[in-house]
């Protein structure tokens, strides 16, 4: 079994493991199955609009009593508007990210809602508990989606953030077994942050072909990219291919911008556009090979990390 720690106890769940709120992935379906597995499911809002969050809470709290939170990036259109939908439905955590955390942290303390901020390095850590956050979820530049320009990795990031900051600290990037969540815990932290295995179960809103790409991938599959615009991991395509070409011809930021447009997240991860898409995935990838229910990743997780535990002790 996994142990209780500050985070379990803060969060109000049985398990230290908070599901990542990740865009076109992370639906009412998804955080409900995490939350009705003991962790924190959470629905990611930053490809929503505000009446699309509404809804996604409300199916939630239908198909789960259990504690569950809502992923707003600060830098999201329709920002307040996402903060209005969470404050009058009453979601028990807000995890917020890409901002200053002072702005809605009182605000949401106010309304009832536990917050968590994601932060790159030991000094945003810093100035997260200083603007009042329940804990902290550094993330290493081993994680999909978008990442701090530190390019830290979790190991050595947790190191230094956990000595940084007295409020909890959750880890986020490159874990997807069991033995990963007893190596976060004995580095310091509370709990860890898991996004690629649940981007990758049959409860994730993601596409079919996007699943069945990352399946298939192995290592060295996904890069950092877009380091000019918003450092980004993805999964190697035609995309990726032609935005490190324009890297290693030096694109401007706004030449980059102009040929990424819109919707690029969208048509890979939503619609399966495997060749024009953003394909936002962790290095973690590599170790996935099987499409799963989200129930049966937290049977191997748990079954992972006990198997771990005897090992030290002998």
């Amino acid at each position: 079994m996994f142990p209780s720690t500050r985070l379990t106890e803060l969060l109000g769940v049985k398990k230290p493991i908070i599901a990542g709120g990740m865009v076109w992935c992370s639906g009412h379906e998804l955080a409900a199955a995490v939350s009705n597995c003991g962790g924190l499911g959470v629905i990611g809002a930053g490809s929503m609009y505000p009446e699309n969050l509404q809804h996604h809470i409300r199916r939630c709290q239908e198909q789960t009593k259990e504690p569950f939170g809502v992923n707003i990036p600060l830098l999201a259109p329709e920002v307040e508007k996402l903060f209005e939908v969470v404050i009058a439905e009453k979601v028990p955590v807000v995890i917020t990210s890409a901002g200053n955390p002072k702005t809605w942290t009182a605000r949401l303390h106010e309304a009832g809602c536990k917050v968590l901020h994601v932060v790159s390095s030991a000094k945003f850590a810093q100035k997260a508990e200083e603007a009042g956050v329940d804990a902290v979820i550094a993330e290493g530049f081993e994680a999909g989606g978008h990442n701090g320009r530190e390019e830290s990795s979790t190991l050595v990031l947790a190191q230094s953030v956990v000595e940084a900051v007295s409020c909890p600290v959750v880890l986020a990037g490159g874990f997807a077994t069991g033995r990963s969540i007893l190596a976060a815990l004995a580095l310091g932290a509370e709990g860890v942050q898991i996004g690629t295995l649940f981007a990758l179960t049959k409860e994730s809103s993601a596409h079919d072909k996007f699943k069945e790409a990352c399946l298939q991938a192995g290592e060295g599959s996904t890069m950092l990219l877009l380091k000019k615009v918003v450092p980004t991991r993805l999964l190697f395509n035609s995309f990726t291919t032609e935005v490190q070409g324009m890297e290693d011809r030096g694109a401007t930021k706004e030449e980059l911008e102009e040929y990424l447009g819109k919707r690029r997240a969208k048509q890979g991860i939503f619609e399966g556009n495997l060749e024009e898409g953003e394909l936002e995935i962790g290095q973690v990838v590599a170790l996935i090979n099987r499409e799963a229910t989200v129930e049966e990743q937290f049977k191997m997780l748990e079954e992972d990390f006990e198997k771990a535990v005897q090992r030290l002790h002998k």
